[in-house]
C-alpha cells in the first residue's frame, strides 16, 4: 500500500500541470472565437494550476526533472499562445477597413510575436540560476494578465478609444515581446514572511492593485500590470 501511495503522490504535481495545459488548450479555442471572458477565465484557471503544482511539488517532496519540463511546456501554452490568440482575435477588429484584403488578413498574425519570445523567457528562467527570488524579464503570466485585461476592455469598448488602434496594440506587442527577455530585474510577489520592511514594496504593489482593481474592475487589470512594470523599473533604479 505504502509503495502504491507513493506512486500516486509522485504524479500528483504533473497531474495538476496537465490540468495547466488543459486549461490554456481550451483557452485558446475560446480566443479563437472571440469569447474573451470565458479564455480569459481559462487562463486564469491555468494560473491558479500553475500555482499549486509547484506547491504540491513541494509539499509532496515530488520534484522531478520532468514535471519541470512539463510545467514550463503548459505555461507556453496557457500564458504564450492563449493570450496571443487573444491578441490575434482582437488585432483581426482593429485592421483598418482601407488597407489592401491581404494586409487584412496578414497584419493581424504579428501578435503571434508573443509566443516565440515567451518560449524563451521560458527557457532562460528554466537554466538562469540567478531567478531563484525574483525575475529577470517580465513573467509570462504577467504578460498574459495584461493582454487579458486589455482585450476585454477593447471587446467591451470601456477601454480608451486611444488603445483601439492597430498600430497601438501592435506596438504593444513589439513592447512585451521585448520586456519578456529583457534584462531587467522584476520582484516576484512570494513572501518569506510578513516583515512590512522586507516586503515593503510588495506590500505597495498589493495595496495599489486592489485600489485600481476595485476602481476599474477587469479594465484595471492591465493597469496594475503596468504599475508592476513600472515599480520593477524604479526599484532597479534605485539599486
Amino acid at each position: 500500500m505504502t509503495i502504491m501511495a507513493n506512486a500516486i503522490t509522485k504524479h500528483i504535481p504533473n497531474t495538476i500541470t496537465c490540468l495547466n495545459l488543459l486549461s490554456g488548450t481550451f483557452a485558446i479555442i475560446f480566443a479563437y472565437e472571440g469569447n474573451f471572458l470565458i479564455a480569459s477565465a481559462l487562463i486564469i484557471l491555468g494560473a491558479v494550476f500553475d500555482f499549486f503544482d509547484g506547491m504540491s511539488a513541494r509539499l509532496l517532496k515530488a520534484y522531478s526533472p520532468m514535471g519541470k519540463e512539463m510545467d514550463s511546456l503548459a505555461d507556453m501554452v496557457t500564458f504564450g499562445v492563449a493570450p496571443a490568440m487573444m491578441v490575434f482575435s482582437i488585432m483581426k477588429t482593429l485592421v483598418p477597413d482601407d488597407y489592401s484584403l491581404s494586409l487584412q488578413q496578414v497584419l493581424p498574425y504579428s501578435a503571434f510575436l508573443l509566443v516565440p519570445f515567451s518560449a524563451l523567457r521560458l527557457a532562460k528562467f528554466n537554466i538562469d540560476e540567478r531567478q531563484t527570488s525574483s525575475f529577470i524579464g517580465l513573467p509570462t503570466p504577467a504578460n498574459a494578465l495584461f493582454w487579458i485585461g486589455l482585450c476585454i476592455g477593447l471587446a467591451n469598448g470601456t477601454t480608451s478609444s486611444l488603445l483601439g488602434n492597430f498600430w497601438i496594440i501592435f506596438g504593444l506587442v513589439i513592447v512585451f515581446s521585448y520586456l519578456l527577455i529583457a534584462e531587467i530585474p522584476m520582484f516576484s510577489l512570494k513572501f518569506k514572511n510578513l516583515n512590512f520592511g522586507e516586503n515593503k514594496l510588495r506590500y505597495i504593489f498589493i495595496i495599489i492593485a486592489i485600489s485600481i482593481l476595485a476602481l476599474l474592475k477587469t479594465d484595471g487589470i492591465s493597469a496594475v500590470i503596468g504599475v508592476y512594470i513600472i515599480l520593477s523599473l524604479i526599484t532597479q533604479r534605485e539599486k
